[in-house]
């Protein structure tokens, strides 16, 4: 697993790699700022909805944006890493492309090319499981929130469960030879593989490269364990 982090952040001075992940980021940061400012929007107005409005209070307006404000705040810690892994799984294909070109020739030349709509779809479906998880794993958060650790620590397992998979998924669409052929990835490394992209995911500015990192470090996983004798 070391290895595999090893070699994938070899390969992020990589120019191909580097114009990737600037698009991706990009891409990332618009969707970010839209679902913020939508957030932002639909908040206040609830909260006008729910009284705080000029009856009431002398400054509403103030009051109203600072909350809906630091709501948007805490759903952005939560929504980032959904909306970084949905951006990416759009140019998987060319992360992990890039990974094979100068790592895999052999696995390169063999590849299956995802179309958009391919990608598309596995990109939606990923932000789906994600969204549904971690609201099922937000009452359990919220029980817990009085630890001061437990919350931070619920969605961070909730995560690595998901982007384990997500991220196997991006190389193995590329090579599954059948519909039915089992996952290269045992459960434990699965797991392994999202913990570490998921803590990574919690360090700022590191996160901005973490679901690089990790689609990086899942193709040698993936390509090394088949190549082992």
């Amino acid at each position: 697993m070391l290895r595999a982090f090893a070699l994938a952040l070899g390969q992020m001075a990589d120019p191909r790699v580097l114009r990737i992940w600037l698009k991706s980021l990009m891409a990332t940061l618009v969707v970010f700022v839209m679902l913020g400012a939508a957030g932002w929007w639909l908040l206040d107005r609830s909260l006008a909805w729910a009284g705080l409005n000029g009856a009431n209070l002398a400054a509403p307006e103030g009051v109203r944006g600072l909350l809906a404000a630091l709501g948007v705040l805490l759903g952005g810690v939560v929504l980032w890493r959904i909306v970084a892994l949905a951006v990416l799984q759009l140019f998987a294909d060319e992360v992990v492309a890039a990974v094979e070109a100068k790592h895999y020739p052999t696995a390169a030349a063999t590849a299956r090319n995802l179309g958009w709509h391919e990608e598309l779809g596995a990109s939606l479906r990923g932000a789906g499981r994600a969204i549904a998880l971690n609201l099922l794993a937000a009452p359990v958060a919220l029980l817990l929130l009085v630890t001061g650790f437990g919350a931070p620590l619920v969605f961070t397992l909730v995560n690595a469960l998901l982007l384990g998979r997500e991220l196997q998924d991006m190389v193995w669409l590329r090579h599954r030879p059948r519909a039915d052929a089992p996952p290269p990835l045992a459960k434990a490394e699965r797991f392994a593989l999202g913990l570490m992209v998921a803590v990574l995911l919690l360090v700022p500015f590191v996160n901005f490269l973490a679901p690089f990192l990790g689609a990086a470090a899942a193709a040698h996983l993936i390509h090394r364990k088949a190549n082992r004798p």
